[in-house]
This record gives C-alpha cells, structure tokens and sequence, in this order.
C-alpha cells in the first residue's frame, strides 16, 4: 500500500453551540488539516497521486473555510464545528473530488485546532 499525505492551513472562529465552557463563547484557531490517500497501484508516473493536484483539491475545500466564522456555513450552521465533525466534513468533501481517481482512497483526514489537540476521521 502507497500513502502520501498534504496539510494546509487556515484560520476561522466558530463557537461551540451550548457548550458549558469557554468553547461556548466566540473564539478562533488556526487550523491544521491533513489528508493522507492511499493506493495498491501507482499511476503510469509512478505517483499515487500528484502532491500538487492534491494540494489543489484540499485548497479548494480549505478557501471555502479560511477566514470565515463557521457557525455561518453549511453544514455547521446545523452541526457542531467541533473538530470532529471538520475532520469528517473534509473527509466528505475529499471524497467526492478524488471519486476520479481509480483506486484512490481516502486513509484519513487529521485536524488540529491547536498544537496539541486534534481529531482525526476515517471510514
């Protein structure tokens, strides 16, 4: 099995709806995301996937949160935008954009709202 992985980051607030802590109240991070795919079979380039096109595709779904309060976008208008439900927002989204990709899987996606803490989705 071939893995390759890509981070970004990006910055957001959102606010931790009926959270009984300080998490309740508006703050922000700055986010780390990083996916990691995975193949058996590597393409005629010998690549499991272009880091620059993966790159490209995770900075697609990065631009639609960067700078933005989350509580504002679907779906986190209706979820929590905890970092679990990031971690599996963008394992959804990653999903449907590499679907072209014969045999390209999604390993996981890890998200950071600190240095320290982190949420990580996989199927």
């Amino acid at each position: 099995m071939y893995k390759i992985s890509v981070q970004k980051r990006f910055s957001a607030s959102h606010i931790i709806r009926d959270y009984p802590g300080e998490c309740g109240r508006l703050h922000g991070h700055n986010w780390n995301v990083k996916v990691v795919v995975k193949t058996k079979k590597l393409d005629n380039f010998g690549m499991t996937i272009d880091f620059k096109e993966l790159s490209k595709i995770l900075n697609e779904i990065v631009n639609k949160l960067d700078h933005y309060h989350l509580n504002d976008i679907p779906p986190f208008d209706k979820i929590q935008p905890t970092a679990e439900n990031l971690a599996k927002f963008f394992y959804d989204e990653l999903k449907l954009k590499l679907s072209k990709h014969n045999g390209l899987e999604i390993d996981f996606v890890e998200i950071w709202e600190t240095e320290k803490y982190s949420a990580i989705y996989q199927e």
